[in-house]
């Protein structure tokens, strides 16, 4: 079918892409035969070529087998960006294994929730996250646990260091070896680099991506092999200037998220780039590492780029060499994109995704015609329309919930074929996001479905707001909510943050709003924060805010 979108594709974009019926790691072997001598990793310093981190992925796959992983077993990776996490990915990919991508700030209950439901049988963990596994090993399904540290693939004399500064921080953490606990490095030096062979198909689960649990109790998106390269071959082919052995990634975003792993290490390994991988978000060290790698791409999220834009002295760096970055997680205000050009010189386009997408499906086109405020065109191979509550096709122009189809839409949530059957009709995905869709093909998100504002019977969507606030001078972030009204049923709060030295009072804010919103869309309360609620992704989290608000109506016992 010829959709409307292709006709906007930047040139050279193909309108589908071919996806081989094989793993995952077929990819990574590819750049590693191409490409043997390049860096692969650049890790606060420490580095390994492509052939370096193939060993080390080999001798990984084989421990694993050796201590009783099996094709089909759920192995949990709770790691931050890391040589480690790479490693592990592969290594587990490579043996048939079923990934568990587990945060690695997650409490105990938390991580208690996921390993059962997953029935994780192998974790594979920083030493310092121990104690919390410790107030759960009791009861989960855990047999075998593979710890590793940040020192264990730190330059010297960083490598000696860290356990020092670690102690005088209070944060270090010894670990017993003890039956059924095994050391990551270990692992490596003891077997070596010769995996037994296991045959993957496609079709075979690769992935057990877990949502954030915002409809209820956190759930696994179950994603095959032919998932997951799908969607990487879709982000590759997207960018024209990726050339392979050329790029050089600057991934914070974290590889525990769907969007850092696909957009992020699956994308920069299939183009054989060099990552330059920071284990958490700070400013200062993400300008730094800029102006010292030089990196062409710089995936990221709104709040990265809002920290980035707003940083004292941000001019004294070079962001010149970035050439791209795909803003993914969340809506990206178009004064953030604005600003963010204009001190980069870099195109920062909007995506869209979901986890059960693998996780993109829309973006602008790099290199093509880019609108502010848009999500952008369906990827190569990715079918999309907006539809009504019947799941019938809305024209051009009118609001309805998105739906997409395509080879990185996933199997289904595990063990939970109900509600799989709630969101996967005749192989179109239901989103929950409401949108708009224009002549050329270009989306547009209202907001979540859940997230609408119904007051005095119209529909509001908090990103518009949002978009507003974004623009004045004194905001550095601001999030919108419902809040209910008796007379109105629901009425418009916002919260904001302001940028350093900068003032503005509530009549001022609204003020500004009322120049620029209907009138019944100008919130009518307004509050000011320190800081907004935020994922551990860094996603501005609405949900808590209205939390907040409605446990502030709750009598007190």
């Amino acid at each position: 079918m010829e959709y409307p979108w292709y006709k906007q594709y930047a040139p050279g974009v193909p309108h589908t892409v071919e996806v081989s019926e094989g793993p995952i790691y077929q990819l990574f072997d590819e750049s590693v035969a191409k490409f043997p001598k390049h860096v692969a990793i650049d890790f606060l310093g420490y580095e390994m070529s492509y052939s370096q981190l193939d060993d080390a992925v080999n001798r990984f796959a084989n421990g694993l087998q050796k201590i009783g992983v099996n094709p089909g077993d759920r192995v949990a990776l709770m790691l931050p960006n890391s040589p480690q996490m790479v490693i592990g990915f592969f290594a587990v990919n490579k043996i048939g294994g079923v990934i568990v991508n587990v945060n690695p700030l997650y409490t105990a209950h938390e991580l208690h929730h996921q390993l059962n439901d997953a029935g994780a049988e192998t974790l594979v963990m920083l030493d310092r996250f121990f104690p919390v596994y410790r107030e759960i090993a009791s009861d989960v399904t855990v047999k075998r646990i593979v710890v590793t540290g940040i020192q264990d693939y730190l330059p010297f004399p960083k490598n000696l260091l860290y356990p020092l500064l670690a102690r005088i921080k209070k944060e270090w953490v010894d670990v017993k070896i003890e039956q059924n606990i095994y050391r990551f490095k270990h692992l490596l030096e003891r077997y070596g680099p010769e995996p037994e062979y296991v045959e993957i198909r496609g079709e075979d689960l690769a992935l057990l991506q877990y949502t954030g649990g915002t409809t209820g109790v956190s759930k696994g998106a179950m994603l095959s092999n032919r998932n997951i390269v799908s969607n990487i071959l879709m982000v590759r082919s997207w960018d024209r200037g990726l050339k392979d052995g050329k790029d050089c990634f600057l991934l914070v975003i974290p590889f525990f998220h769907v969007y850092g792993m696909t957009v992020g290490m699956g994308t920069a390994v299939q183009s054989a780039a060099k990552m330059v991988l920071l284990p958490r978000f700070e400013t200062r060290s993400v300008l730094e590492a800029i102006d010292k790698h030089k990196p062409t791409m710089f995936p990221g999220i709104p709040t990265m780029y809002v920290a980035v834009n707003n940083y004292p002295g941000v001019s004294k760096y070079d962001l010149s060499s970035i050439r791209t970055c795909i803003s993914g997680a969340a809506p990206l205000p178009a004064e953030v994109k604005a600003r963010f050009e204009e001190l980069s010189g870099a195109e920062l386009v909007e995506g869209y995704g979901l986890t059960e997408a693998s996780p993109v499906t829309h973006a602008n086109p790099i290199g093509g015609k880019n609108i502010t405020g848009a999500i952008g065109l369906p990827l190569p191979g990715v079918e999309a329309k907006v539809v009504d509550e019947q799941g019938q096709d809305l024209p051009v122009g009118e609001i309805g919930e998105i739906a997409v189809k395509g080879p990185n839409v996933m199997m289904g949530y595990w063990q939970r074929p109900e509600e799989t059957a709630n969101v996967i009709k005749d192989g179109w995905l239901l989103t929950g996001d409401m949108a708009r869709v224009d002549e050329e093909g270009y989306f547009y998100i209202a907001d979540r479905k859940k997230d609408m504002i119904v007051a005095s019977g119209y529909n509001i969507y908090p990103r518009e707001i949002e978009e507003v606030l974004y623009t004045h001078p004194a905001i550095q972030e601001a999030a919108v909510i419902g809040v209910p009204d008796a007379y109105r049923g629901e009425t418009v709060k916002a919260f904001v943050t302001l940028k350093a030295d900068t003032s503005a009072t509530a009549e001022d804010i609204i003020g500004f709003c009322k120049e620029r919103l209907a009138v019944y869309k100008v919130p009518k309360q307004l509050e000011f924060r320190d800081n907004l609620p935020k994922s551990l992704v860094g996603k501005i989290l609405r949900r808590e805010l209205a939390k907040e608000e409605k446990e502030k109506l709750e009598p007190s016992a």
